[in-house]
Parts: C-alpha cells; sequence; structure tokens
C-alpha cells in the first residue's frame, strides 16, 4: 500500500475527519443504532452505499492523477504531445491529470450522487481541510486543477488524486476511501454509545469481505457517467435532520 494511503488512512492525519460522524450521530439520536449490533449494521450498509460511490470516484480520481509524473507544458498538456490550444495538432488521447475539464466531470457526477445539500457540504468540508495539509505534503498541479473547479473539492476526489500522485493504483485510493466511510462513524460510536472500543475495531475488521466487494466494484473501468450511483435515502434525510437540529442543540460532529 502506498504511503499516500496509508497517511490518509491514519486516524492522526489533520484533516477534520474527526468532526464527522457520517449520519451515526442523527442515527443514535433517534433510537436507530443503540448497540453493536445495530453499529454492524449501520456500517455494512453505509459501506455499500455512500462507501462504494466515495471508493468509486477516488478510484477514478487516482486514474486521472496517475500520469502526473510526466513533465507538463501549457495547459497541463504532457510535453511531449502538442496542444491544440498553443496552435499545435490534436491528437486522440485521455484526458491529462491537470485537464480542469476532467476534474469538472468529476465533481459534476459525484455532486449528482449526493442529493443532500447536507452530504455535499460535509464532503467539500472535509475535503477542504484535507488540502491544507496535502498540499504541503504532496504540492502538485493536479491539486491546482482539482481546486480549479472547485475550491472545497470532494473528499473522495482528493483522496484519489493524492493516492494517484504517489503512485498507487486505483484499488488502493478505492479502498481508502472505502475504509474511511466506516472508520469515522465506528469511532465516533465510541463517544457517542461509550462502546468498547475493541469490539468495535473488531467491526471494522470483520467488514474485510465487504469492503474487497466495493473495492472489486469502484474499480471496474468505464465512462465516468457509468460510475456506481447506489442511493442511500435515509442516510440523506438524517443528514438533513442533522443540519436542523445541529443550530438547535449542541451536537458532537458537525455530520
Amino acid at each position: 500500500m502506498s504511503l499516500a494511503a496509508l497517511v490518509l488512512a491514519d486516524a492522526r492525519f489533520p484533516g477534520g475527519g474527526h468532526a464527522h460522524s457520517g449520519g451515526l450521530e442523527e442515527a443514535v439520536a433517534r433510537g436507530l443504532v443503540t448497540d453493536l449490533v445495530g453499529l454492524d449494521a449501520f456500517l455494512r450498509g453505509r459501506l455499500r452505499t455512500a462507501g462504494l460511490v466515495a471508493a468509486a470516484f477516488a478510484a477514478a480520481a487516482a486514474r486521472l492523477a496517475e500520469g502526473a509524473s510526466r513533465p507538463f507544458g501549457a495547459a497541463g498538456w504532457p510535453a511531449d504531445e502538442a496542444n491544440p490550444a498553443a496552435g499545435g495538432e490534436a491528437r486522440s488521447r485521455a484526458p491529462g491529470p491537470c485537464d480542469v475539464a476532467a476534474w469538472a466531470d468529476l465533481d459534476a457526477e459525484l455532486d449528482a450522487r449526493t442529493p443532500s445539500p447536507a452530504q455535499r457540504a460535509a464532503s467539500r468540508a472535509q475535503g477542504r481541510a484535507t488540502l491544507r495539509a496535502v498540499r504541503l505534503a504532496w504540492p502538485s498541479p493536479v491539486l491546482d486543477a482539482l481546486v480549479a473547479v472547485h475550491p472545497r473539492p470532494h473528499h473522495p476526489l482528493l483522496l484519489g488524486a493524492v493516492t494517484g500522485l504517489d503512485g498507487a493504483r486505483p484499488a488502493e485510493a478505492a479502498r481508502c476511501a472505502g475504509y474511511l466511510a466506516v472508520t469515522g462513524p465506528a469511532s465516533a460510536a465510541v463517544r457517542l454509545l461509550g462502546l468498547d472500543p475493541l469490539a468495535v475495531n473488531a467491526l471494522v475488521v470483520a467488514l474485510g469481505p465487504d469492503l474487497a466487494h466495493v473495492v472489486g466494484a469502484a474499480t471496474a473501468e468505464g465512462a465516468v457517467a457509468a460510475l456506481p450511483a447506489p442511493g442511500a435515502p435515509v442516510l440523506d434525510l438524517m443528514a438533513q435532520s442533522h443540519v436542523r437540529h445541529h443550530r438547535e442543540q449542541v451536537r458532537l460532529f458537525a455530520s
């Protein structure tokens, strides 16, 4: 596993993940999750829905960023290829890692798969927090292209971009995103429900086969528009409810 994937998946990484429960706080407040059995069901459902979407887009971003080690000329075109914007002869080629339009496509498709404004805001908040750290560690015009699309990039896209820059395969980016989709809520459960952290850790480890299935589905190559789009209406509704309750009373987590 690449160093970037290990660092990004580390709970000590200063990316603001500790402030987000992935919807678990609202589920606990509603009495939907009260013990380890309920937490296990929540984590498995989240992994196969929101986790799969995050993993697929992280993998796509890693695939787009993986060519960034090549030297770049004007407008992000590889130096050994003609740039039609500069009067060169256009060639048929895949989007380059600095092509803003390619990152804009990923951003728009991920937005479309995140119908809850609260969930979109949470993704971008984590992306913005992560951006400050990764720009110091992995400075690259690829990150500039991603930020040119939106100053608060979606968290999965940033995960994929950085792991791709570090030479990781798309599967590593997908595994990192899927893992974070469940470890955030799992960590929050210890604080919200007072559960045994050793038992919660065992639940996360038991998700290994589910995570492997998600990684396999997330890394199937195809058009951006064909990336997985499983819905999670309950998570969407609870995310919106959490925002309202967060204004009315003290909550431990931003989402």
